[in-house]
């Protein structure tokens, strides 16, 4: 999928661990570890503005593209 989710960058900047950002946002650890490893094929956008929140970073930090060759 050429949408790469750095979520885990993130919290690794941000120094917060998953189970801690899942519980800030109120979705399960499993959703939010579909999310990290780039599995899932939709995010809702007030899923994405909860993130964007907590990690106090803008949604072009989480998200990138890179086309398919």
């Amino acid at each position: 999928m050429p949408i790469i989710i750095n979520l885990d960058v993130m919290l690794a900047k941000r120094k917060m661990q998953s189970k801690e950002l899942a519980e800030a946002i109120d979705i399960t650890l499993a959703n939010l570890s579909i999310l990290k490893t780039g599995k899932a094929k939709a995010i809702k956008l007030s899923t994405l503005e909860k993130i964007c929140e907590v990690l106090q970073c803008q949604p072009g930090d989480l998200l990138e593209f890179i086309p398919e060759k």
